[in-house]
């Protein structure tokens, strides 16, 4: 059998296991195309983790194929006026191709997460918990306490926190998350402040920089953003300082961008990092266009081009990647992902010329 021939009999043993289990969860071009910010389907008013009660209905009705008839009942995750629950489960099997390496097939287990929600005064004060349970046993993610203003115009929150900069995108391997290195994997211990109005949407946090771990200098990391956000696109900036190395600061500048055109939702970020914490310094650049267009409820196809320059002083160590990814929410609950990633750097270094091919499982409650 050809080369081909095992990538398509191995992607299709792939699919067959993963629809026997159970998925869906809400990315960036979801609010895009529907006109939303993030805190409208998320407990977070930045995005990700566990979803309100508009998401969980969001979730149930206008973004499956099908929705399995339950009756009068729906799922909304409170238990009751003052707790709610959630979660999230992601399974995926990959296919990894490069130059001068032998192919590597494998399933994973790449998240499973609980929620838990405290509405100890309801609408003004929420206690809420993010935890990791596998694989590699517990990790907590986010843990804070939360007070809004009486009219949601502000609200002051504290804990261990995700850090607000630009887009809260799914794939956590992409250029723009890594580049950065702010992203859901890297929460840290600090207060955030954050103010919405209208069309406006602003959050401004100080952490110990260390992404959750001990402390180890005076200094500390600043994040901050702004976004206009309108039902047709949304506009935003955002910055990062950590300064909380002993060996030099980290800067990072972002501009991010949505644009709903028809049944085609865009997605865009382009940012600058300036290094001063390795030798030399260091500034690099990264870079994502990304279009999801949806043929029928229920189904989305997504094209992604990104570019990294990971050292503005070294010629031709650019780097690009493609991605093509088909997404079907047959059923409420239920996501199933497939798709195929190609990276191309400098030839000398067979890594950087990756070819992945995946599917992927996520449930959420």
């Amino acid at each position: 059998m050809s080369a081909r021939g095992r990538v398509a009999r191995s992607l299709a043993t792939l699919l067959g296991l993963l629809l026997a289990a159970t998925a869906a969860r809400a990315e960036p071009y979801l609010a895009v195309a529907n006109g939303y910010k993030c805190g409208q389907c998320h407990v977070n008013p930045t995005g990700g983790g566990e979803r309100t009660v508009f998401g969980e209905v969001f979730a149930q009705t206008l973004l499956p194929s099908r929705h399995l008839d339950t009756g009068t009942d729906i799922w909304s995750g409170q238990i009751n006026r003052f707790i709610a629950i959630g979660g999230d489960l992601r399974f995926q099997g990959t296919f990894e191709q490069a130059p001068h390496s032998a192919s590597t097939r494998q399933f994973d287990l790449e998240q499973t997460r609980i929620y838990l929600s405290a509405n100890v005064i309801p609408e003004r004060l929420l206690v809420y918990v993010d935890e990791q349970i596998a694989p590699g046993g517990a990790l907590n993610r986010e843990a804070w306490g939360m007070f809004w203003s009486a009219n949601h115009s502000w609200y002051v929150k504290g804990g261990q926190l995700y850090l607000p900069f630009g887009l809260r995108l799914q794939d956590e391997s992409a250029f723009v998350i890594t580049a950065s290195g702010i992203n859901m994997r890297t929460a840290d211990k600090g207060v955030e402040f954050g103010w919405l109005k209208g069309h406006w949407d602003g959050q401004l946090a100080v952490s110990n920089g260390t992404a959750g771990g001990a402390t180890s200098s005076n200094g500390k990391q600043t994040s901050a953003q702004l976004s206009y956000v309108e039902s047709a696109w949304r506009l935003g900036v955002a910055a990062n300082l950590n300064n909380s190395s002993s060996a030099g600061s980290r800067s990072a500048y972002a501009l991010f961008a949505g644009l709903k055109t028809g049944p085609i939702a865009w997605l865009g970020q382009a940012e600058i990092i300036n290094d001063q914490s390795v030798p030399a310094g260091r500034k690099s650049l990264a870079g994502l266009l990304e279009a999801n267009y949806s043929p029928a409820r229920g189904h989305n196809i997504k094209v992604t081009g990104e570019s990294l320059d990971p050292n503005r002083d070294i010629s031709n160590n650019r780097r690009t990647r493609w991605s093509l990814v088909y997404e079907y929410s047959p059923i409420q609950f239920v996501q199933v992902r497939g798709g195929f990633r190609y990276n191309d750097g400098i030839p000398q270094v067979g890594a950087q010329h990756l070819k992945l091919y995946f599917v992927e499982l996520h449930g959420f409650f």
